[in-house]
C-alpha cells in the first residue's frame, strides 16, 4: 500500500502535469545562457573539410561572386578583388578571405535591454530563436491569415516569456503596416515589450538607420556606447546561386560599420540553387558566406560577423524546400565542420515543411532541431513554430516546439553524481518490494527532481477522457491564450515607449524611409 504522503505527493504531480492547468512549477532551471554538453559530430573526414574549404576558395578566386551593389564592389576592389563592372562579378583571392577570417571574432558579446538577457556567442554556447520572416500566421482560432502588426505583437510577448527563446526575431512580416514606416511599428514592439537582443531589417541605410537610433533611445546609449557593443543583430541572406544583392551588401556594410551582429547565411537548397550534392552544396554555401564575412571585415575589420548556415533539399518531384530530412541534418553537421574550421560562431536553421502542425510537422522540427545541437550550432534559428517551409508561424507549434527545446535545455545542466544523489541511505531505507515514494531522499527533492512538461500531458487514458481528451496542439492553444492574457513586459522595456514614440512620430511625418531594392 502506497502510503498518505506518497498520495499526497502523486496528487500534487498529477495537478502540475501539464501547462494548461497553469500551475507552476517550484523549479527555477537557468534556460538563459546554455552551453552545448555533446561532442560535435562529423558527416566528413578532416580531409574532406579541408577540401571544400579549398575549392570554396578556388570559386571565389577562379568564378567569383555578383555584387550589385557599387559601394560594396568598391569596397572589394581597393582592397585587391578582381571587380568587372560591365558584369559586377567580384573575384576575391583566398589571401583576402584568410585576413577576414583572421579578423573577425570568435567570440561576440551581446548586450539585451537587461544583464541577465546578455548572450554570448561562440563556439559552445547555444541559443534558440523562434521561426522568422514568415508571410503568415496560423492558429486553431483564427486560421491561416497573413501578418498583422498586432499579431507581430503577440508572438514578441510569447518571445519574451520563455527563457528558451534567447533572440527576437521577425516571426511574420505585419502587412498592414506601409512599408516606409514598417521598422518603426517592429521596432517598437521588441523594445517596448521585451528585453531580449532586438532583431534590425537591413533593408537599405535609411531604416537601418532610423532603426539604430531606435536601439540607442531605448538603451539609454550614446553614440559611441552604440558602436562599441553589440546592441542588436541583422540576418544577411546571399542570393544563392553566388550573388549578393543591393539591401543585403548594404546591410553588411551598415552593420559591420556600427559594431552591430550580421548573420551571413546563404540559403542553398540542394539541386536548385546549388549542387545536389551535401558536399556541393556546402561548399557554394561556404564560398558565398566567405564573400559575405569579407566584406564586412573589409569594412569595418574586427566587426562582429556569425558564419550563417541554412542548407537542405528540395522535393525533385515538386521543387517544394523540404527541412528535417536526412540530407539537411548532414548538411547541419557539414556546417559545423566547415564553422569549426574557421572558428567562427555559427548559425544554423531548424523548421518544418509541413502545412499544420502535425506529426510530421514535430518530426521534421525535431531532426533539424537535434542536427543542429549535435552539430555544435551557436544560433538555431526556425527552432520554433515554423511551418511551410517558412510560409508560415503557427502559434500552437511555437508552443510544443518550445517542449522539445527546454528538452534540450535541460540536458545542458549538470546531472549531479555525488553520493548524496547516488543515494545508498534511499536504497537501504526501502525494504524489497517497497516503494521510494516517501522515502526521505524523494521527499526532499520530488518538487525539482524532474523537468515538468509545458505541453504535454502524463494522465492515463480514463483522466484525460475526463479532461476532454485534448492533444497536444489544443492543449498549446490553452497555453498561448494564457501567456497573452497574463503578459507583464519589462517595466525598463515599456518605461522606452515614451522616448520612441516622439522618435517614430517625427520620422513619420517626414515620410519615414523606403525600403531599397
Amino acid at each position: 500500500m502506497i502510503d498518505e504522503a506518497a498520495r499526497d505527493l502523486r496528487r500534487e504531480r498529477r495537478r502540475g502535469r501539464t501547462g494548461e492547468a497553469g500551475s507552476e512549477s517550484s523549479r527555477r532551471p537557468n534556460y538563459r545562457s546554455l552551453k552545448n554538453p555533446f561532442l560535435p559530430q562529423p558527416v566528413f573526414a578532416d580531409d574532406q573539410v579541408a577540401a571544400i574549404h579549398d575549392t570554396a576558395l578556388r570559386v571565389l578566386e577562379e568564378l567569383g561572386i555578383k555584387v550589385l551593389l557599387p559601394e560594396a564592389r568598391a569596397v572589394l576592389a581597393k582592397a585587391g578583388a578582381l571587380v568587372d563592372e560591365d558584369s559586377q562579378m567580384v573575384r576575391i583571392g583566398r589571401d583576402m578571405v584568410e585576413s577576414a577570417l583572421a579578423s573577425a571574432p570568435r567570440s561576440i558579446q551581446a548586450y539585451g535591454g537587461d544583464r541577465s538577457r546578455d548572450l554570448m556567442l561562440e563556439l559552445g554556447t547555444m541559443t534558440f530563436l523562434a521561426g522568422s520572416g514568415a508571410p503568415n500566421v496560423t492558429d486553431l482560432e483564427r486560421g491561416r491569415r497573413p501578418g498583422t502588426l498586432a499579431v507581430f505583437e503577440e508572438f514578441m510577448k510569447l518571445l519574451q516569456h520563455f527563457d528558451v527563446l534567447h533572440m527576437l526575431g521577425p516571426c511574420i512580416e505585419p502587412q498592414d503596416v506601409d512599408t516606409r514606416f514598417r521598422h518603426y511599428a517592429t521596432g517598437r514592439a521588441q523594445l517596448t515589450l521585451s528585453d531580449k537582443l532586438p532583431f534590425v531589417f537591413a533593408r537599405g541605410t535609411p531604416q537601418v538607420d532610423d532603426s539604430f537610433e531606435m536601439v540607442r533611445l531605448a538603451r539609454g546609449l550614446s553614440e559611441d556606447e552604440f558602436r562599441a557593443g553589440a546592441h542588436c543583430y541583422t540576418v544577411i541572406n546571399t542570393n544563392s546561386p553566388r550573388q549578393l544583392d543591393i539591401p543585403m551588401a548594404q546591410g553588411i556594410i551598415d552593420f559591420a560599420k556600427a559594431g552591430q551582429i550580421s548573420i551571413i547565411t546563404p540559403f542553398c537548397l540542394a539541386g536548385a540553387m546549388a549542387p545536389i550534392t551535401v558536399a556541393g552544396a556546402l561548399t557554394l554555401q561556404h564560398a558565398e558566406a566567405l564573400a559575405g564575412l569579407t566584406l564586412a571585415q573589409l569594412a569595418r575589420p574586427g566587426a562582429p560577423v556569425v558564419y550563417g548556415s541554412f542548407s537542405s533539399n528540395v522535393d525533385m518531384k515538386s521543387g517544394a524546400p523540404a527541412f528535417g530530412t536526412p540530407e539537411h541534418i548532414k548538411a547541419t553537421l557539414g556546417a559545423g565542420q566547415l564553422a569549426r574550421f574557421t572558428g567562427l560562431p555559427w548559425r544554423s536553421g531548424g523548421g518544418s515543411a509541413a502545412n499544420v502542425s502535425d506529426a510530421q510537422a514535430a518530426h521534421e522540427t525535431q531532426f533539424a532541431l537535434w542536427g543542429s545541437v549535435l552539430a555544435g550550432a551557436t544560433v538555431c534559428i526556425h527552432a520554433a513554430g515554423w511551418l511551410e517551409g517558412g510560409l508560415s508561424v503557427s502559434f500552437e507549434k511555437l508552443i510544443t516546439d518550445i517542449e522539445a527545446l527546454q528538452t534540450v535545455a535541460e540536458l545542458c545542466a549538470t546531472t549531479p553524481g555525488d553520493a548524496d544523489a547516488i543515494g545508498f541511505e534511499a536504497i537501504a531505507e526501502v525494504q524489497p518490494g517497497g516503494h521510494f515514494f516517501s522515502a526521505a531522499h524523494t521527499m526532499t527533492r520530488y518538487r525539482t527532481a524532474f523537468y515538468e512538461p509545458l505541453v504535454a500531458d502524463w494522465s492515463n487514458f480514463g483522466n484525460w477522457t475526463q479532461s476532454g481528451g485534448k492533444t497536444a496542439t489544443e492543449r498549446a492553444a490553452g497555453i498561448w491564450k494564457r501567456i497573452l492574457s497574463d503578459f507583464q513586459p519589462p517595466q525598463s522595456a515599456a518605461a522606452t515607449a515614451g522616448a520612441l514614440d516622439e522618435f517614430i512620430a517625427r520620422r513619420s511625418e517626414e515620410g519615414g524611409a523606403a525600403p531599397v531594392s
